[in-house]
Protein backbone atom coordinates (compact mmCIF):
# COMPACT_ATOMS: atom_id res chain seq x y z
CA UNK A 1 0.00 0.00 0.00
CA UNK A 2 1.24 3.49 -0.87
CA UNK A 3 -0.39 6.63 0.52
CA UNK A 4 0.54 10.18 -0.46
CA UNK A 5 -0.19 12.76 2.25
CA UNK A 6 0.13 16.53 2.21
CA UNK A 7 1.49 16.99 5.74
CA UNK A 8 0.39 20.30 7.24
CA UNK A 9 2.74 22.68 9.04
CA UNK A 10 3.13 21.81 12.73
CA UNK A 11 2.36 18.08 12.37
CA UNK A 12 4.92 15.54 13.57
CA UNK A 13 5.97 12.99 10.95
CA UNK A 14 5.18 10.06 13.27
CA UNK A 15 2.04 8.38 14.56
CA UNK A 16 2.36 8.96 18.31
CA UNK A 17 3.50 11.75 20.58
CA UNK A 18 3.66 11.71 24.36
CA UNK A 19 3.11 15.50 24.49
CA UNK A 20 -0.21 15.45 22.64
CA UNK A 21 1.01 17.31 19.55
CA UNK A 22 -0.60 16.63 16.16
CA UNK A 23 0.79 13.58 14.36
CA UNK A 24 0.13 11.65 11.17
CA UNK A 25 -2.50 9.66 13.09
CA UNK A 26 -4.67 12.79 13.17
CA UNK A 27 -4.89 12.64 9.37
CA UNK A 28 -4.35 9.05 8.22
CA UNK A 29 -6.31 6.32 9.97
CA UNK A 30 -4.89 3.35 8.07
CA UNK A 31 -3.28 0.51 10.02
CA UNK A 32 0.30 -0.64 9.52
CA UNK A 33 1.60 2.14 7.27
CA UNK A 34 4.71 4.13 8.15
CA UNK A 35 6.40 7.23 6.72
CA UNK A 36 9.14 6.59 4.17
CA UNK A 37 11.43 9.40 5.22
CA UNK A 38 10.49 12.37 7.34
CA UNK A 39 9.59 16.01 7.17
CA UNK A 40 10.33 18.33 10.07
CA UNK A 41 7.42 19.62 12.11
CA UNK A 42 7.89 23.08 10.62
CA UNK A 43 7.98 21.79 7.02
CA UNK A 44 4.96 20.99 4.87
CA UNK A 45 4.13 18.84 1.93
CA UNK A 46 4.47 15.37 0.49
CA UNK A 47 5.00 12.39 2.77
CA UNK A 48 4.83 8.85 1.40
CA UNK A 49 3.35 6.27 3.79
CA UNK A 50 3.66 2.58 3.07
CA UNK A 51 3.41 -0.89 4.55
CA UNK A 52 6.26 -2.06 2.25
CA UNK A 53 9.63 -2.11 4.06
CA UNK A 54 11.64 -2.32 0.82
CA UNK A 55 9.85 0.69 -0.61
CA UNK A 56 10.29 2.58 2.64
CA UNK A 57 14.06 1.93 2.54
CA UNK A 58 14.41 2.88 -1.13
CA UNK A 59 12.74 6.25 -0.55
CA UNK A 60 14.71 7.10 2.58
CA UNK A 61 18.13 5.67 1.64
CA UNK A 62 20.34 8.05 -0.40
CA UNK A 63 21.96 5.06 -2.17
CA UNK A 64 18.82 4.81 -4.33
CA UNK A 65 19.12 8.52 -5.32
CA UNK A 66 15.36 9.06 -5.50
CA UNK A 67 15.00 12.81 -6.12
CA UNK A 68 13.03 14.86 -3.63
CA UNK A 69 11.91 18.31 -4.78
CA UNK A 70 11.17 21.22 -2.46
CA UNK A 71 9.77 24.71 -2.76
CA UNK A 72 11.59 27.03 -0.39
CA UNK A 73 10.57 30.58 0.35
CA UNK A 74 13.79 32.26 1.42
CA UNK A 75 14.81 35.58 2.85
CA UNK A 76 16.40 37.94 0.33
CA UNK A 77 16.73 37.77 -3.44
CA UNK A 78 18.89 34.82 -4.47
CA UNK A 79 21.52 35.64 -7.10
CA UNK A 80 23.40 33.45 -9.59
CA UNK A 81 26.36 32.92 -7.25
CA UNK A 82 24.10 31.54 -4.49
CA UNK A 83 22.28 29.29 -6.99
CA UNK A 84 25.62 28.01 -8.34
CA UNK A 85 26.75 27.23 -4.79
CA UNK A 86 23.54 25.29 -4.09
CA UNK A 87 23.97 23.38 -7.36
CA UNK A 88 27.58 22.40 -6.73
CA UNK A 89 27.11 21.56 -3.04
CA UNK A 90 27.71 23.46 0.17
CA UNK A 91 29.45 22.61 3.44
CA UNK A 92 27.07 21.52 6.21
CA UNK A 93 28.52 20.37 9.50
CA UNK A 94 31.90 19.65 7.92
CA UNK A 95 30.56 17.67 4.94
CA UNK A 96 29.78 18.84 1.43
CA UNK A 97 26.28 18.14 0.14
CA UNK A 98 25.80 16.34 -3.16
CA UNK A 99 25.02 18.35 -6.25
CA UNK A 100 21.45 19.64 -6.30
CA UNK A 101 19.16 21.16 -8.90
CA UNK A 102 18.27 24.68 -7.80
CA UNK A 103 16.47 27.52 -9.52
CA UNK A 104 14.44 30.61 -8.71
CA UNK A 105 10.74 30.19 -9.40
CA UNK A 106 7.62 32.28 -9.15
CA UNK A 107 5.46 31.62 -6.12
CA UNK A 108 3.73 28.29 -6.93
CA UNK A 109 0.17 28.75 -8.23
CA UNK A 110 -1.26 25.89 -6.20
CA UNK A 111 0.18 27.20 -2.92
CA UNK A 112 -2.15 27.27 0.08
CA UNK A 113 -2.02 29.75 2.96
CA UNK A 114 0.14 28.56 5.84
CA UNK A 115 -1.33 28.49 9.33
CA UNK A 116 0.26 30.34 11.03
CA UNK A 117 1.56 32.58 8.25
CA UNK A 118 5.28 33.25 7.97
CA UNK A 119 6.52 36.46 9.58
CA UNK A 120 7.00 39.09 6.89
CA UNK A 121 9.44 41.92 7.37
CA UNK A 122 8.57 44.99 5.34
CA UNK A 123 12.18 45.83 4.42
CA UNK A 124 13.37 42.28 3.64
CA UNK A 125 12.28 40.82 0.29
CA UNK A 126 11.70 37.10 -0.19
CA UNK A 127 11.83 34.79 -3.18
CA UNK A 128 11.00 31.17 -3.99
CA UNK A 129 13.42 28.42 -4.96
CA UNK A 130 12.85 24.93 -6.28
CA UNK A 131 15.54 22.58 -4.99
CA UNK A 132 15.85 18.88 -5.88
CA UNK A 133 18.07 16.62 -3.78
CA UNK A 134 19.12 12.99 -4.02
CA UNK A 135 20.13 12.76 -0.38
CA UNK A 136 18.26 13.62 2.77
CA UNK A 137 20.27 14.91 5.68
CA UNK A 138 18.55 16.37 8.70
CA UNK A 139 17.14 19.83 7.84
CA UNK A 140 19.27 19.82 4.70
CA UNK A 141 17.42 22.36 2.55
CA UNK A 142 17.21 24.82 5.45
CA UNK A 143 20.91 24.41 6.16
CA UNK A 144 21.85 24.74 2.49
CA UNK A 145 19.93 27.98 1.96
CA UNK A 146 21.31 29.40 5.22
CA UNK A 147 24.85 28.48 4.08
CA UNK A 148 24.43 30.72 1.01
CA UNK A 149 22.99 33.59 3.06
CA UNK A 150 19.26 33.04 2.49
CA UNK A 151 17.45 31.50 5.48
CA UNK A 152 14.38 29.43 4.65
CA UNK A 153 11.10 30.92 5.84
CA UNK A 154 8.77 28.26 4.45
CA UNK A 155 9.57 24.80 3.13
CA UNK A 156 7.25 22.53 1.14
CA UNK A 157 8.19 19.15 -0.32
CA UNK A 158 6.43 18.99 -3.67
CA UNK A 159 7.72 15.73 -5.20
CA UNK A 160 9.33 12.42 -4.31
CA UNK A 161 10.43 10.65 -7.49
CA UNK A 162 7.38 10.44 -9.77
CA UNK A 163 4.90 11.26 -6.99
CA UNK A 164 3.72 14.82 -6.54
CA UNK A 165 1.34 16.78 -4.35
CA UNK A 166 -0.79 17.65 -7.38
CA UNK A 167 -4.16 18.82 -6.00
CA UNK A 168 -3.78 17.52 -2.41
CA UNK A 169 -4.58 20.21 0.15
CA UNK A 170 -2.96 20.17 3.61
CA UNK A 171 -4.17 17.14 5.58
CA UNK A 172 -5.55 15.36 2.49
CA UNK A 173 -4.22 12.03 1.24
CA UNK A 174 -4.76 9.55 -1.55
CA UNK A 175 -3.76 5.96 -2.16
CA UNK A 176 -1.53 5.13 -5.14
CA UNK A 177 -3.11 2.18 -6.88
CA UNK A 178 -0.97 2.03 -10.03
CA UNK A 179 1.81 -0.54 -9.51
CA UNK A 180 3.80 1.12 -12.29
CA UNK A 181 4.10 4.19 -10.08
CA UNK A 182 6.32 2.20 -7.71
CA UNK A 183 10.04 3.06 -8.15
CA UNK A 184 11.80 0.48 -10.34
CA UNK A 185 14.30 -0.37 -7.59
CA UNK A 186 11.50 -1.80 -5.45
CA UNK A 187 8.85 -2.80 -7.96
CA UNK A 188 7.67 -6.27 -7.03
CA UNK A 189 6.34 -8.92 -9.35
CA UNK A 190 3.31 -9.34 -7.09
CA UNK A 191 2.43 -5.61 -7.24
Amino acid sequence: MIILLNKPFGVLCQFTDQSGRETLADYVRVADVYPAGRLDRDSEGLVVLTDDGRLQASIADPRFALPKTYWAQVEGLVDKAALDALRSGVQIKGRRTRRAAAERIDEPDQLWPRDPPIRYRKNVPTCWLEISLKEGRNRQVRRMTAAVGHPTLRLIRNRIGLWGLDDLRPGQWREVTDAAARPAAVRRDDS
